[in-house]
């Protein structure tokens, strides 16, 4: 399937690893100029390397903290002086720190919000001028199933990952006029080491041996497994091709089936 979007410039933040990682393969196999960043100098160097030998091209990078607004203001100058874009945004993010409301201080609070919410607001207020002009774009959000199903101890990816979501059906409908498209993606478990993490906090929460916990985490998933990346990666790509122009203002689920509401 021709998807038209050869060429276009893509930006994915947290893309050294796991579903960031994934999209920027998924975007390369389409012939588009990818730009990762993330917050580790070592891994983005070592993963842009591995990219550009497996898709025989330049995958660029910049480190940035997500956190940092000055840091966001340098990661979107580099992308607009190198490809004129981005064209595509994704905006992904490693998730907030887990925990009950009781034991979570102001500074998760803060941290998470800038994690989270304000990172995409500060990238996407920074992108939308230019994509004005070119009257084409693409706003792609990496969120969660917990934004239609929460989970309890994830109280933070909860109401940040719900707030974006809620930013980005009013850009949709603010947007749409210039041929630009928000959408947001909400993975459910997906094999990375965040994914990896929660497991072994949960197992140390429970007394409960890893296989346990991870049988715990697939038994109610329909299709009795978590996501392998490429997975997310692949509808993150769809989203943003011609074949998606008239999808905007939506959260797709790409979580095997997990969450049991019908919308």
């Amino acid at each position: 399937m021709e998807l038209g979007i050869k060429n276009k410039s893509v930006l994915i933040t947290a893309a050294s690893k796991g579903i960031g990682k994934a999209i920027a393969e998924c975007f390369l196999s389409e012939g588009c100029k990818v730009i990762i960043s993330s917050g580790n100098k070592d891994n983005l160097n070592k993963t842009a390397n591995e990219l550009s030998v497996k898709y025989k091209t330049k995958v660029e990078w910049m480190k940035c903290d997500l956190n940092n607004f000055e840091e966001l203001k340098e990661l979107h100058a580099f992308v607009q002086t190198k490809f004129d874009g981005p064209d595509i945004l994704v905006n992904n993010c490693g998730g907030p720190i887990a925990g009950y409301f009781d034991v979570l201080d102001e500074s998760n609070w803060e941290y998470a919000y800038n994690q989270v919410l304000m990172s995409a607001v500060r990238l996407i207020k920074l992108s939308v001028p230019r994509m004005k002009e070119k009257k084409w774009g693409r706003i792609i959000n990496i969120t969660s199933l917990t934004v239609k199903q929460p989970i309890d101890h994830l109280l933070l990816s909860n109401t940040f990952r719900a707030g974006l979501t809620a930013v980005s059906k009013s850009l949709s409908n603010q947007l749409a006029k210039f041929n630009i498209t928000v959408n947001n993606l909400a993975p459910g478990y997906t094999l990375t080491d965040r994914v990896d993490h929660l497991i072994k906090i949960k197992a140390e929460e429970t007394k409960s041996s890893i296989d346990d916990v991870m049988l715990s985490f697939t038994k109610d998933i329909p299709a009795q497994r978590m996501a392998n990346p490429m997975e997310i990666g692949s509808v993150a790509v769809f989203l943003a091709s011609e074949k998606a122009s008239y999808i905007n203002g939506t959260t797709i689920q790409v979580d095997g089936g997990s969450i049991k509401g019908l919308l």
